[in-house]
């Protein structure tokens, strides 16, 4: 057992876990986080997607202690109170989401991804930046487009602060 302290959605957490238990266990059976989903065990799928100090991260194959003393941020932490992240909104006001099993790390991706190329976003590096995460219902378009809406919203959110 090991103690491992760490940030998740701006709360600091302390737990005692077992060396090999990993961030999305930790997350979904130890702190209730279910928003975090699991997929596929082998870090194929993207629905375990979180943010570690900012970066998207697979939690399905990360270990709890790789993440020891960092910032990770859930799907249930992106929004502010009842104000949907300009990602979530867009998901829902474009309908890039069907069944909503992929959703959370879809959109914990493709935040990532409008972080990492702001203003270089297009379709076909949206839709390359995307492929390690899979969708079984839709076609991927409005995920796409989603996407690029969200990047103008994020982009304007950040010049109101």
């Amino acid at each position: 057992m090991s103690t491992v302290k760490l940030t998740i959605n701006g709360k600091s957490v302390s737990a005692d876990v077992e060396d090999r238990t990993l961030l999305v266990h930790l997350l979904r059976d130890h702190l209730g986080l279910t928003g975090t989903h699991i997929g596929c065990d082998t870090s194929q799928c993207g629905a375990c997607v979180v943010h570690i100090d900012g970066r998207a991260v697979k939690s399905c194959t990360t270990l709890v202690g790789q993440a020891n003393g960092t910032n990770v941020t859930t799907i249930e932490g992106i929004s502010r109170g009842d104000e949907l992240h300009p990602m979530q909104a867009a998901f829902r006001d474009n309908h890039g989401l069907q069944c909503g099993y992929c959703t959370p790390g879809m959109i914990m991706t493709a935040i990532d991804i409008v972080q990492r190329h702001g203003d270089q976003l297009d379709e076909t590096t949206v839709r390359q930046e995307l492929e390690g995460n899979i969708c079984r219902c839709t076609g991927y378009h409005n995920i796409v487009k989603s996407v690029l809406d969200a990047a103008g919203r994020m982009k304007m959110a950040a010049a109101a602060e």
